[in-house]
């Protein structure tokens, strides 16, 4: 049985990752994607259909902002941005994700 080269990304995981990549500056969703898919080594891919309904789902919930600019293409798109509120939630969720790795890997790891 081969491994799959990418790996398909769940709901809350996919909202984590697009906040964290925010943290570091705006970004318009197609980098958000690239940037997830770059520094995950090509592991993980962010599809359209994916990205576009979860970026209106953290905007809907205040944790992300959106603005018309102008992308390193010269074409119009939305740029999203970290609120206040949306840093709140990555460190809340970057500490319940990472209890919730150690609690696998220690099942993962049992003699």
């Amino acid at each position: 049985m081969s491994e799959p080269s990418r790996i398909d990304l769940l709901q809350g995981t996919l909202d984590l990752l697009i906040l964290r990549t925010l943290q570091t500056g705006p970004q318009h969703g197609w980098a958000i994607s690239e940037r997830i898919q770059q520094v995950s080594r090509e592991v993980l891919q962010v599809n359209q259909g994916s990205l576009y309904p979860a970026l209106h789902r953290l905007e809907h919930q205040g944790w992300i902002k959106a603005e018309w600019g102008v992308s390193e293409l010269g074409r119009r798109a939305r740029f999203y941005r970290l609120t206040a509120s949306g840093l709140k939630q990555l460190e809340k969720e970057t500490e319940t994700w990472n209890r919730m790795a150690g609690a696998i890997g220690r099942v993962l790891e049992m003699a």
